[in-house]
């Protein structure tokens, strides 16, 4: 589409909002003409950084832009959303969608009744790697991910579902495509009164089932998923940007050839190599930039709403019901905690 100059703005000065100022000012269609946060120095020394304006109440830029993205703390997200929504300016904001279900359904909400353009920052969906899966068009029966990393030292409001676990929450969600059925869950917070591991089961009606672990308490940082359906079998590195794809129907000589030699039951199978014998591919991955496609798909829909967000409102707040689902089972499931019980 032909690009359109929109002026746009971030809310937060922090890691993330010196994230999205600076791919706002690298794209075409935007013109980053304000920061915005509640502490005026941080605001300013972001936007020094890219030469324009700075602000420490997000009223100042009401009539001066045409999308925000909000990167404030999650417990701001309503607030801020709210004023932006009702002054018909669309908002991008930074992942989680709310601080609980209650208010990301109030966003929605009101997102429908000004017909605004509301958009969740999940940017892994974007990562080369997750859009290389989805250009597949598989159906998942199993998956397994895995994201683990060193204590960050940031979004100490949220535990580690809220922080960490809710990217694989979406994109899971995005791949399953069915209802959720049931949750297990089980947590332990270490560090603060929010849980810092945690690991899910969850269950799809359609027969899918994910496990998903997630810690903020490892040595080394690992994000990895694997998935099993009736077409293939991929391994992927969200970290890498890499992956393996083994398909059904480029190994069915492979499954013939064993049979056949099962059936002749004097065949020594210990001098077969398995992994020699399978075909094996590498996955097919675009090395982009997520917050860049992120914030690029976000601005399509702003200037022309034939085209959608990456991740909807409506997506965002699916993540956090099903992110609220593992709280209450982590709950129920907490562990006793006292010594010798």
């Amino acid at each position: 589409m032909q690009d359109v100059k929109l002026r746009t703005a971030v809310i937060g000065a922090g890691k993330m909002g010196g994230i999205h100022a600076k791919v706002y000012d690298q794209l075409s269609q935007s013109e980053l003409v304000a920061v915005v946060d509640t502490d005026i120095e941080k605001a300013k020394s972001l936007a020094e950084k890219y030469n324009c304006n700075a602000f420490s109440d997000c009223m100042d830029i009401i009539g001066k832009v045409d999308a925000v993205t909000i990167a404030a703390p999650t417990i701001a997200h309503l607030d801020l959303a709210k004023v932006f929504i009702e002054n018909n300016i669309a908002v991008l904001i930074e992942k989680p969608l709310a601080a609980n279900v209650e208010q990301g359904r109030e966003i929605v909400e009101l997102s429908k009744r000004k017909n605004a353009v509301v958009a969740v920052g999940h940017s892994e969906r974007c990562n080369p790697v997750v859009q290389a899966i989805k250009r597949l068009n598989i159906e998942p029966k199993f998956i397994e991910s895995n994201r683990i990393s060193p204590y960050p030292f940031r979004s100490t409001d949220v535990g580690v579902v809220l922080d960490v676990m809710i990217h694989d929450i979406d994109i899971i969600l995005s791949l399953a495509a069915g209802e959720i059925k049931k949750v297990d869950a089980a947590g332990v917070n270490v560090i603060g009164d929010k849980e810092d591991i945690c690991n899910a089961r969850i269950v799809f009606t359609n027969g899918c089932i994910a496990n998903v672990t997630a810690s903020r308490l490892a040595i080394k940082t690992e994000r990895k998923v694997r998935l099993f359906s009736r077409q293939a079998y991929l391994s992927v590195d969200y970290l890498k940007k890499s992956g393996i794809i083994i398909k059904a129907d480029s190994n069915i000589n492979i499954v013939k050839l064993i049979n056949e030699k099962k059936a002749a039951g004097d065949f020594d199978f210990s001098s077969m190599n398995w992994a020699e014998l399978l075909h094996i591919e590498k996955l097919e991955i675009d090395d982009k930039e997520p917050v860049r496609l992120e914030q690029e798909a976000f601005l399509n829909a702003v200037a022309d709403r034939r085209f959608m967000p990456e991740v909807s409102a409506e997506e965002g707040l699916a993540a956090l019901q099903c992110a609220e689902k593992i709280l209450a089972s982590v709950e129920e499931n907490r562990w006793n905690e006292t010594i010798g019980v």
